[in-house]
């Protein structure tokens, strides 16, 4: 049976996003998430919820949306130019969490599902998401643990996925002005539907409940590590990559301006604090340095 059922699967990010929510709460111990509802003119809405201030979190946000329209957006349809005038929904929860400490990394997450109607009737659908750690101090056991997290979700759906959705999220998040990566990669995954809808569906699951697995462990080893100003400074120098990032490449980012999403919603993945140092290259066998030469650099994190 392929029986597609948007309400299951908006019922499931529903409860991720809560649960997700309540656990950043509890680890924080001070902040809790701000929740703004919002609607969409051309149809649908979401659940935005943002931290702020944090004991742990210097910001962070867990949203939910549910959006529909007439026509895909450009960013949806450039890979798949047959879409281009179809009914859709799309359903997701992205979260990213930016720490106060410069020794917890950024990490952020995403899970969605886009179903497109086209004029004959046809109805075509996928699923996405992935999630990928950026660490402005490297430490090879966090590397380490997040790719096996990632690798034993993975697993129960083959033993390929893991290497292919990793060497896809090394791709992907890549600056191409910078020649180099946003972080220490994870997954990334997209137009998923070479298996049954429910097969498809239990792996975006696998995924989602994964995420905190992977990220809680580290946010408690290195939130109580002593840090100093030049710490501060690095880490808002490495947020300015995070912020081009997401303003020149990202999918998700360009499909929710482009399809009329709100974009205080949109933009709440970037850091509160950043700085852009003209010509800035750190010291020499510093472990600013080494964070580029030892942990940016795509490589087989299980065997290091």
């Amino acid at each position: 049976m392929n029986t597609i059922d948007i309400n299951l699967i908006k019922t499931y990010l529903i409860n991720l996003q809560n649960q997700i929510c309540h656990e950043f709460e509890t680890t924080d111990g001070k902040a809790t998430f701000q929740h703004d509802s919002w609607q969409r003119l051309d149809g649908g809405g979401g659940d935005t919820r943002v931290i702020t201030n944090g004991d742990v979190f210097e910001k962070g946000g867990v949203n939910f949306s549910h959006v529909h329209g007439e026509k895909l957006p450009i960013s949806a349809t450039t890979q798949r130019p047959e879409l281009a005038d179809c009914e859709f929904d799309a359903l997701g929860v992205s979260i990213v969490m930016h720490a106060d400490n410069p020794f917890v990394p950024t990490s952020h997450a995403n899970i969605r599902f886009f179903q497109a109607k086209n004029p004959s009737g046809e109805t075509i659908w996928w699923f996405g998401g992935g999630y990928d750690l950026t660490p402005y101090y490297g430490f090879k056991e966090d590397c380490k643990y997040w790719h096996q997290t990632a690798k034993n979700a993975c697993d129960p759906f083959g033993k390929e996925v893991y290497a292919s959705y990793k060497k896809w999220c090394d791709d992907y998040f890549y600056l191409k002005h910078r020649q180099e990566a946003r972080g220490i990669g994870g997954l990334f995954f997209d137009d998923l539907n070479q298996w049954n809808f429910q097969t498809c569906f239990a792996f975006m699951q696998a995924i989602g409940n994964s995420y905190l697995k992977a990220y809680l462990p580290i946010v408690e080893k290195r939130k109580a590590t002593p840090f100093t100003e030049t710490h501060k400074i690095f880490q808002r120098i490495r947020r300015g990559r995070y912020v081009e990032f997401n303003l020149v490449y990202d999918r998700g980012t360009l499909f929710g301006l482009q399809s009329g999403g709100r974009t205080e919603s949109i933009l709440m993945s970037l850091p509160p604090e950043v700085i852009w140092q003209y010509d800035y290259a750190p010291e020499p066998d510093s472990d600013e340095a080494k964070l580029l030469t030892d942990f940016l650099p795509a490589r087989d994190w299980l065997s290091a």
